[in-house]
């Protein structure tokens, strides 16, 4: 059955999601969330958070404003389980949302699933997708001032998350690192970063087997805004902590849109215009007093990685790979290693990025089609979390003229690149990635000093002052 068909059958079968409760569970030093979700006639799920607690919590499970972040942090939640059916209504039955709040959640969940429309073929608009209604209580709204101070800084094992906390070390005695579902890569960058086991915040997220066994069955599935999830569980972390900063690592390349001409873009809940977004709701709806933003918003993907490169005792650990997500490896064969491999080529030698990813990935001739679609020569970019068209052409040029320079062989994907149009149209470029500032970034005044100092500081060092 097409996906459009299976989409319109599922909706008639399945006409209601419903967010029946939550339920706040204290244990000694944690608490454990779970969120109870129906499809009244298919399944109901239950999945679970566990957060740690410090020993005297400055934002405690039994406030309002504790209430408000799990009652919201659930309507993120609930969108990966409404998506097996896309049942037309959902009834919330553990809290109140007024017309601007379902607005706003409408629009999140559209934007948030254009992937999940797009690669399944489904046609949806904001009017006739959902209808939100909310039979609940409202949960009281205490605004009132808590003492907050330092960083809650997600950290994923990535280069992004890396960088940030390196340009973070002067703040470090205040601030602690947040990781969902903690590895390899994540424990091991917060420690090279200096960061203490009591300042590793790690949570525990599960999904209850019911969705997957649906997946299995042939139920709809794809991509959800998963950085949503970061945004409301790190500001309740924060809170809890008693930070007063959630840093993210979201450069301005997440803005551009993966499919040519649409808004359909894989890191939409990276993107800039949904951090104005929360940002908007937290203040009118939770007030916790945690400031979110993201602190490489300036800086494209080329910049990070070109500071990312100087920073040699992460790189035997660092992984960006989903691939091997749960193996903590490289796969060697994603849009996703590719990409890290194609934006640190600038700056660091064939050596060097072998010793990172085990072989030479620019020789290998099955990733050609993935090259072409990361530089733009197809309307698609991989729905990866990967740098702009435009970048990765001028790390592609940057590298093939440092190589050249070099006297090395050009690697065989790189040889290819160089016979394209998309060559010639790069090849005489300024690369305006040297000197690069986003000014539409919501950095408090002393961190956007920070990026600019850094920012002067890399231009310098690869000679662009």
């Amino acid at each position: 059955m097409e996906q459009m068909q299976k989409y319109l059958a599922f909706r008639q079968r399945f006409p209601e999601f419903i967010y029946e409760r939550y339920e706040i569970e204290v244990a000694p030093r944690q608490v454990v969330l779970t969120f109870h979700f129906s499809v009244p006639g298919l399944a109901d799920f239950a999945p679970q958070w566990t957060l740690p607690l410090p020993e005297v919590p400055v934002l405690s499970p039994a406030h309002p404003i504790f209430r408000r972040l799990v009652f919201s942090l659930g309507l993120v939640e609930l969108v990966s389980y409404w998506k097996i059916a896309c049942p037309p209504v959902v009834r919330i039955r553990c809290g109140q949302l007024d017309d601007w709040q379902k607005q706003w959640w409408k629009q999140q969940y559209l934007s948030g699933l254009g992937e999940f429309f797009y690669k399944n073929g489904i046609t949806a608009t904001l009017e006739d997708f959902m209808e939100i209604r909310s039979e609940g209580e409202d949960i009281a709204f205490d605004g009132s001032a808590r003492p907050l101070k330092g960083c809650m800084i997600p950290v994923g094992g990535g280069k992004d998350s890396i960088v940030t906390l390196e340009l973070l070390q002067a703040q470090r005695a205040d601030s602690c690192c947040y990781m969902m579902n903690p590895r390899g890569a994540t424990l091991a960058s917060a420690r090279l970063a200096g960061y203490q086991e009591e300042q590793i915040v790690g949570i525990h997220r599960t999904l209850d087997p019911a969705m997957l066994e649906l997946n299995r069955q042939g139920y709809l599935n794809g991509h959800t805004p998963f950085s949503a999830l970061v945004a409301f569980s790190g500001v309740l972390l924060a809170a809890i902590y008693g930070k007063k900063y959630l840093v993210l690592s979201n450069e301005s390349s997440a803005n551009e849109s993966t499919v040519a001409g649409s808004n359909v873009n894989h890191q939409y809940s990276k993107s800039f215009q949904f951090e104005q977004d929360f940002n908007d709701y937290e203040r009118r709806y939770i007030g916790s007093g945690v400031h979110y933003f993201s602190l490489l918003r300036p800086w494209s993907e080329f910049q990070i990685a070109g500071w990312f490169a100087r920073l040699t005792r992460y790189h035997a650990d660092f992984r960006s790979c989903n691939v091997g997500s749960k193996t903590d490896s490289w796969c060697g064969h994603c849009p996703k290693c590719l990409f890290v491999w194609v934006i640190l080529s600038p700056f660091l030698s064939t050596g060097q990025l072998e010793s990172i990813f085990g072989r030479n990935l620019a020789e290998d001739e099955t990733l050609w089609e993935t090259l072409c679609q990361l530089c733009g020569m197809t309307v698609e970019k991989p729905f990866e979390c990967v740098g702009s068209r435009d970048e990765i052409c001028f790390a592609l040029r940057d590298a093939i003229r440092r190589m050249e320079q070099q006297g090395e062989t050009l690697p065989l994907l790189y040889q290819r690149f160089r016979k394209t149009p998309v060559w010639t149209q790069y090849q005489d470029q300024a690369n305006p990635y040297y000197d690069y500032y986003n000014e539409e970034n919501l950095l408090p005044e002393v961190f956007d000093q920070l990026m600019r100092q850094a920012s002067c500081a890399l231009k310098e060092e690869h000679g662009h002052d």
